[in-house]
């Protein structure tokens, strides 16, 4: 019944460039996989970019939260000499109408632990805007008591491994529908390494994976993707039957705005 809502809410969205609202419509053919994924539909996720190093490598994911800004996972471990590529789909293609982004800073959080993952972001500032257009535009940031139920079904995309163990990841873009888990559900899992910084994610037959960090776990809000979380950390063989990690944005949002403000 939730998917069903989820795809009405499609009919909802316009052709403008406001957050959250692709140009492009999303169609998420139900809970398959990023392990166990499907090609997303061009376009239509405008605010997943792809950070790659300076050999053109993807190795993290991020979401354009403006024409300025890209929000992405501190781990990712990224640095002024990488590059935000936005508007791509197919990353064996030459015929997409990208946009080859440098990174002028690098916002770390100050409280991000390597040791236990917590505070897992990351803001860039771009050198120059992107250009937004039917295939770029941002996503919408909650507010800090903005509230995603266990149950809701959710939305991740990436150009992740499909399986832990592939030696490349795929060219496309890949999304999953899968539904957000309870904190108490999540603890039965991984234990004391979920904090209120943390919310989990899939345990569906879907699953993040490598390649896929720093990327969009996104929830509809009044007809609008918002950003829930950020891909972090999970089962280290990308088990769908495990829930995934994620940053929790409306608890880190206070230091994004503080930042955002600031700069």
């Amino acid at each position: 019944m939730a998917f069903l809502w989820l795809l009405s809410c499609f009919a909802l969205v316009g052709a403008t460039f406001g957050c959250g609202v692709p140009a492009i419509h999303p169609v998420l053919a139900g809970l398959s996989r990023i392990v166990n994924g499907e090609d997303a539909v061009p376009g239509s996720w405008p605010w997943q970019v792809s950070l790659q190093d300076n050999t053109g490598f993807h190795f993290c994911g991020g979401s354009l939260i403006s024409e300025d800004w890209v929000v992405t996972a501190a781990h990712c471990g990224v640095t002024t000499s990488d590059v935000v590529v936005a508007g791509e789909f197919d990353q064996h293609s030459d015929n997409e109408n990208i946009q080859v982004l440098k990174i002028a800073k690098v916002f770390k959080n100050p409280k991000f632990s390597m040791l236990t993952v917590r505070n897992d972001i990351t803001l860039l500032k771009l050198a120059k805007p992107a250009v937004f257009s039917d295939t770029v535009s941002a996503v919408c940031l909650p507010s800090a008591d903005d509230d995603f139920p266990a149950g809701t079904l959710c939305a991740t995309t990436g150009w992740g491994k499909t399986k832990y163990n592939a030696l490349t990841t795929p060219a496309k873009l890949q999304q999953a529908a899968l539904p957000i888990v309870s904190s108490a559900d999540c603890k039965a899992y991984w234990g004391s390494k979920i904090t209120d910084v943390m919310i989990c994610a899939g345990a569906s037959g879907v699953s993040s994976c490598m390649g896929d960090s720093g990327g969009p776990l996104v929830c509809q809000k009044n007809g609008a993707w918002t950003l829930a979380g950020i891909v972090s950390w999970g089962s280290n063989v990308c088990s769908t039957s495990t829930p995934a990690v994620y940053s929790r944005v409306t608890a880190l949002i206070p230091w994004v705005q503080a930042t955002l403000a600031a700069n």
